[in-house]
């Protein structure tokens, strides 16, 4: 049976192994920081933490995104972008707001391709974007060498990046992740959503 870090490691190799090519024919690359909030969909209820059945909602609180991407670009309108993010948030009941029940850290590495509408090297580029994830959630007492649980999922978005003069830009993207729900050991199942607004600078060379 494969275990969490092999199945992070085998994602890893796939998106690498299936960038490579792409690598080759690449014009230009950027690499950019990124910070800005999430948003999440699809809660859990009071029954899945207490037992019963209880219906309480309880959901993943709006949260901090910090995210570092490295895009190269292949011909004058498509480009490959992989890249890490780290995002903040606690597990709180809806009914009650001041109380929280967890904090949670969620790590996170994706690989998007992007569609640029207009040529590489313009002062304006808006795209779209879609590709993979996984999502690494980290409860209270998890560390990076295991308690860790791992989903994996889809994102698709949009974005703009400005070009302010031949090595410094900013962007800006906005972007939904799709992905299984975290159980937790607790037989929840289904998916959630998280939404990603954020905004940062580029170094272009």
């Amino acid at each position: 049976m494969y275990t969490e870090n092999t199945m992070r490691n085998l994602f890893v190799l796939l998106v690498v192994s299936a960038c490579a090519c792409g690598l080759a024919f690449a014009q230009s690359g950027e690499i950019s920081v990124s910070g800005g909030t999430t948003r999440f969909t699809g809660h859990y209820t009071t029954g899945d933490f207490v037992g019963g059945s209880s219906s309480v909602p309880v959901d993943f609180t709006s949260g901090f995104r910090l995210a570092f991407r490295f895009t190269w670009n292949q011909g004058k309108l498509f480009s490959h972008e992989i890249g890490y993010g780290y995002s903040r948030s606690h597990l709180k009941y809806k009914s009650s707001p001041e109380q929280d029940i967890t904090p949670m850290s969620m790590h996170q590495g994706l690989y998007d391709f992007l569609l640029n509408a207009t040529p590489e090297g313009s002062r304006i580029r808006p795209f779209a974007c879609g590709g993979v994830q996984f999502t690494s959630f980290y409860p209270p007492g998890a560390s990076v060498y295991g308690g860790s649980i791992t989903k994996f999922g889809i994102n698709y978005g949009a974005g703009i990046k400005v070009k302010l003069n031949s090595i410094w830009g900013i962007r800006a993207d906005f972007r939904q992740y799709a992905m299984g729900k975290p159980d937790f050991g607790l037989g929840s199942s289904g998916w959630m959503r998280m939404t990603e607004a954020t905004a940062g600078v580029v170094f272009m060379f």
